[in-house]
């Protein structure tokens, strides 16, 4: 029996996010496997998805910021003490603050790594510091894709033989229960997350003004990423469009059926350490047209109709063809859904499993 620990960190930070999610499906599986057990640590959350893998924890609403510091130190003062004072195997912290390392003893630790998005699109500062000290004192690195891992080697100087690839698997499912209808434009492209910086939202919405002035049953659909701010709303009316772009913030349910309606989903980001909507949208058999950068086509293989996020039109031209034609939008939802088998959280947790037993030998 691997006896593994997780700390609060990640639960301290989200409320929704792909990271929890992640920690989140692992437990999930982790609880009906053998030979293993698991716990968080930690004592309150704000986190959507905690509960349904931890009773214990106390349930918060945090308004401000200074809330949430005081959260976030009595959570960690909390790990470091049952990290002293317990009996556990392993240690995975859930995200790159090293406040625990003291409270370790000789205890291996395992660490994922998402992405190298601050260190491509960010100037390094206290949070690549605290990578590098995690990174090289880590027992093993999980990196959630080949991608991933290129990058970690190119950015972190780490060695290879201390990484091994473990890819996300799926959480969403057309059957879920819908808590909430919502009425969607007729006819639309979707696009789902963020929206600023290397998500590349602009450059998508340049691309397609076109395509929406020249069909007018065309719309665009924006799942989560908050409100449309200021700045969004001068492009939109700068290239007419304003009237045709919507947003919504959706629970998973209804999102599976945002997916299923679509006539597409486009994912124009600069980089992604793995891209989970990728996964969504082969789910929900909508059809792909994604940029061809960072691990994009190492996860969406044959499923995707790709274009160079950077090229305005290469963009327009591969929505164009896919929304153009109903025989390649059945071809990319045919080899994604073949695509999607590649993937699972039992199969994650899993080779997760055999990590930790690696660094007990």
């Amino acid at each position: 029996m691997i006896n593994v620990k997780y700390d609060h960190q990640i639960f301290s930070e989200q409320k929704y996010g792909g990271i929890s999610r992640y920690f989140v499906e692992l437990e999930k599986k982790f609880s009906k496997m053998t030979h293993i057990k698991t716990n968080i640590y930690l004592v309150a959350s704000t986190n959507a998805y905690l509960s349904k893998v931890k009773k214990n924890f106390i349930k918060v609403e945090i308004k401000n910021k200074i809330l949430w510091r005081i959260n976030y130190i009595l959570n960690s003062l909390y790990c470091k003490y049952k990290l002293r004072t317990s009996k556990y195997d392993v240690f995975h912290p859930t995200y790159y603050n090293p406040y625990f390392l003291n409270s370790l003893g000789d205890k291996p630790f395992v660490i994922t790594v998402h992405d190298m998005v601050h260190e491509i699109f960010y100037e390094k500062d206290i949070l690549s510091k605290h990578k590098k000290i995690l990174f090289e004192k880590a027992t093993k690195i999980i990196a959630i894709s080949e991608n991933t891992k290129k990058d970690l080697i190119k950015f972190f100087d780490i060695d290879e033989e201390k990484i091994v690839v473990i890819y996300h698997g799926n959480s969403m499912n057309v059957e879920m229960n819908l808590e909430k209808s919502y009425i969607f434009p007729k006819k639309y492209i979707l696009f789902v997350g963020k929206r600023d910086g290397y998500k590349n939202f602009n450059m998508f919405i340049q691309s397609i003004s076109s395509l929406l002035h020249d069909d007018p049953n065309l719309s665009v659909v924006c799942v989560g990423g908050g409100s449309l701010g200021v700045e969004e709303l001068l492009v939109l009316e700068r290239l007419r469009v304003k009237e045709r772009v919507f947003q919504f913030n959706l629970d998973d349910a209804s999102l599976a059926q945002c997916y299923r309606n679509a006539e597409l989903f486009v994912f124009p980001s600069l980089y992604e350490g793995f891209g989970i909507p990728i996964l969504e949208s082969f789910a929900c058999s909508c059809p792909l047209v994604c940029s061809n950068t960072s691990s994009l086509p190492e996860i969406a293989k044959d499923a995707a109709k790709y274009f160079d996020p950077n090229d305005e039109v290469s963009m327009h031209e591969a929505i164009k063809t896919v929304l153009d034609s109903k025989e390649e939008r059945k071809k990319l939802i045919k080899n994604g859904i073949e695509r999607l088998t590649y993937f699972s959280w039992e199969k994650a947790a899993k080779e997760t499993r055999e990590v930790y037993r690696s660094v007990l030998k």
